[in-house]
């Protein structure tokens, strides 16, 4: 097996400069947006203790100056409601803390999710893995090599995940290596990156990296993880496209969050900025039960009501499948809408 090699490169790359600048002090996110004053936001200082704050200046400079109810800046500050233990709530919503090797879950019988890397650049308080045990599945070469000699075993995977945390927090050369070895396994069919990061830093897709994936022999998707229109800007699109021109499948998935998406005319505008952009809207999350995260929940029924209104609004290829995951299933468990039938 070849080995990773650790590149002192000449240069730091932008986007490595914006993720070593993001912002993790609640306070000094509020002030940057005349929000300082604001006595209810404010009072959610403290859940940085369960959960640290960490946005990018990207981010920020997506969101209002002054509103409080910012579609951007509910998904990433820090809320008193977070130390609310929610009955039916926990740290393990979709029972994943017990990995068949380090750093690979095995989930589903033809893919498994490789955890590249635990850390993420933007903390998004609805994440459903913070409170994943990253210690005990760190992104190393070691996890790794015991990760690929377990792929090697089982000829039913053709498809690996890259998941984390977020993958793209990889250096572009040690996804090279990933991707390298993952060539070398003859029943691997189809990588799949599942990533937030180029959303909140465009920067991150370089041309390194694009042209890395448009070279390989595997059929290359990626996932982005856009919840609300404004996330999307000229950066992004920009570098979507570039993705696109490499060959690259682009998705999308959602999470359906209260206050931040819970409506049909916030969804159908965010499934036509996406496909403006190039990405087909793929799943729509009802929130998993993370402990933590219960005030943003919108429930069944709700959620039914809201894709009824989307799928009125906006063509069938722009709707995304509502969907919950349950852990130990085989598969996504798909909602049913109870749309009448003829």
């Amino acid at each position: 097996m070849a080995n990773i090699v650790t590149l002192n490169t000449p240069f730091r790359e932008d986007w490595l400069y914006q993720l070593g600048d993001v912002i993790t002090d609640p306070d000094e996110l509020l002030t940057l947006l005349a929000l300082n004053d604001n006595a209810e936001l404010q009072s959610g200082r403290e859940a940085r203790r369960l959960f640290p704050l960490r946005v990018p200046r990207a981010f920020v400079a997506r969101m209002q100056p002054g509103d409080p109810q910012d579609p951007l800046l509910l998904q990433v500050l820090t809320a008193r409601e977070e130390f609310i233990a929610a009955p039916g709530f926990t740290t393990d919503p979709l029972d994943e803390q017990r990995s068949v090797v380090p750093g690979l879950l095995h989930k589903y019988s033809n893919r498994a999710l490789l955890l590249v890397k635990g850390g993420c650049a933007v903390n998004c308080r609805y994440c459903f893995r913070r409170h994943f045990p990253y210690q005990d599945n760190q992104g190393n070469k070691a996890n790794w090599v015991q990760a690929l000699d377990y792929i090697r075993t089982r000829p039913e995977l053709d498809e690996i995940i890259f998941s984390g945390g977020d993958p793209l927090m990889a250096k572009d050369h040690e996804l090279d290596w990933l991707i390298r070895e993952l060539e070398g396994i003859a029943h691997i069919k189809r990588l799949r990156i599942h990533t937030r990061l180029p959303v909140v830093i465009p920067a991150r897709i370089t041309d390194t990296f694009c042209q890395r994936l448009e070279k390989s022999r595997l059929q290359v998707l990626m996932v982005t993880h856009i919840n609300h229109a404004n996330e999307i800007d000229d950066a992004l699109r920009t570098s979507m496209a570039k993705l696109k021109r490499h060959g690259v499948t682009l998705l999308n998935q959602s999470v359906l969050l209260r206050g931040v998406n819970d409506s049909a005319d916030v969804l159908a505008t965010l499934s036509n900025a996406l496909f403006d952009a190039g990405i087909l809207p793929y799943y729509i999350h009802v929130l998993d039960k993370v402990q933590g995260a219960a005030h943003f929940m919108v429930n069944d029924d709700e959620a039914r009501v809201i894709m009824k209104g989307l799928m009125s609004k906006v063509s069938g290829y722009m709707v995304p499948k509502l969907t919950r995951e349950i852990g130990g299933e085989p598969s996504k468990t798909i909602l049913d809408l109870r749309l009448k039938q003829s």
